[in-house]
């Protein structure tokens, strides 16, 4: 007689190895190239504000500055210009981080928030720069009594610093999630034999024998 086998005999798939999901040294420096490539992009943030914001214009009467249009919304569009080149760079970075390297990761985010921040800052400060002069008294000068120049560029709502980054990690995140590519888990090779070796099976060409009464 044989011995009964059962399904149960095979011993439970081992988990998958932890190394599996470790960080490599590449993934490491993805993540810094990303950083540095997003941050080297502040430029073009800097260089959009200075170009589109609405422009505050002053008048001297040879003694005082003043506003020339008191009614003017310049300054509130000068901060929702610079909020929306933001977001709208920070969803184009993310896109074009996502087209390099699909598979995400933690350091490839970190890098992308990392730069993100540096972009935002670097392209606020350049924009300052690029801009109309802060001396306002060398610029009224400069005008002449009763002619209106343009006053500096100013970030009134600081929270818009935050534009970039927050566009660039929920953008990337969504399409992580959508299209990364998913891998099935590869089963482990059955180092044994089935059924074992002390299981002895009948000969193809040889007839079972009756149970004997």
């Amino acid at each position: 007689m044989t011995e009964a086998v059962t399904p149960y005999d095979q011993p439970p798939s081992p988990l998958p190895s932890e190394s599996d999901a470790a960080i490599t040294p590449a993934d490491i420096r993805d993540g810094a190239a990303v950083a540095l490539a997003v941050g080297v992009a502040g430029v073009l943030l800097g260089l959009l504000w200075a170009w589109l914001a609405p422009r505050v214009q002053y008048v001297s009467n040879g003694e005082a500055v003043f506003l020339r249009n008191t009614e003017s919304e310049a300054r509130i569009g000068s901060d929702g210009t610079f909020l929306l080149l933001s977001v709208g760079l920070g969803a184009l970075s993310a896109v074009l981080v996502f087209l390099w390297r699909r598979r995400g990761g933690v350091p490839l985010v970190i890098g992308l928030v990392i730069g993100s921040g540096f972009a935002s800052l670097g392209g606020w400060r350049l924009g300052l720069w690029l801009g109309p002069t802060s001396d306002l008294v060398a610029a009224a000068k400069a005008a002449g009594k009763g002619v209106a120049f343009d006053a500096p560029l100013e970030l009134l709502a600081h929270g818009a610093l935050l534009g970039w980054p927050m566009a660039a990690v929920v953008v990337h995140l969504a399409l992580t999630a959508l299209w990364s590519p998913r891998e099935a888990p590869a089963l482990p090779a059955w180092p044994g034999t089935y059924p074992p070796a002390h299981v002895h099976t009948p000969d193809a060409g040889t007839a079972p024998e009756p149970p004997r009464a």
